[in-house]
């Protein structure tokens, strides 16, 4: 048991007993804990595996490799419609984690195999997001600003497509890049 994650399960106002449920669970698969990005990690050999996560409609455990896991039970979830390689099991009351316990250790027990096994199959892919008229016009008129978006990575570069095209109307879409300009000139990601 880390001490960081007693230190964020004292602290927790939402979730409290479904994540210390939920890391009795992983502890008894013989996975590390960690605090990272803020919340309980597990992993195996160095490599995160699992991460229990709390939001307002429901808590989860992540699978950070959860494409490729089996899904007999039909529970894991893609986190988004661009989700390429992570699946969620959800849950929205501690009583589901209780009767769910030996399916949950059927898929870290999986989870583990996928590590211990070392592949690293390409996730599917997923429609590359178009990226939207108006970014491309501010790129061709703002020099710096194409520079600090051509030196993103391909991910981030995305990511910001994404955001920036899911605006239905013209103005909200220019808004947006107004708001996402100081991040990609500083080179961070939609979300760092």
């Amino acid at each position: 048991m880390n001490p960081k994650v007693d230190e964020y399960l004292s602290r927790a106002k939402q979730w409290r007993e479904e994540t210390e449920q939920l890391r009795r669970i992983l502890l008894d698969c013989s996975l590390t804990e960690e605090l990272k990005w803020g919340k309980p990690c597990y992993a195996f050999e160095g490599a995160n595996v699992i991460v229990i996560q709390g939001f307002k409609a429901y808590c989860a455990l992540l699978f950070f490799k959860g494409f490729m896991l089996k899904d007999p039970h039909g529970i894991l979830v893609k986190t988004g419609v661009n989700t390429r390689v992570g699946r969620q099991i959800r849950f929205t009351d501690i009583r589901e984690i209780v009767k769910m316990e030996s399916v949950l250790k059927t898929y870290i027990q999986q989870a583990i195999a996928v590590e211990k096994s070392g592949l690293n199959v390409d996730p599917p892919k997923s429609a590359e997001p178009k990226m939207p008229e108006e970014l491309q016009k501010r790129l061709r008129e703002d020099a710096a600003f194409k520079k600090a978006f051509k030196a993103l990575t391909p991910g981030r570069q995305r990511g910001y497509s994404f955001y920036i095209s899911g605006a239905k109307q013209s103005k909200t879409r220019e808004s947006r890049i107004e708001k996402c300009r100081p991040q990609i000139l500083k080179g961070k990601g939609f979300n760092e």
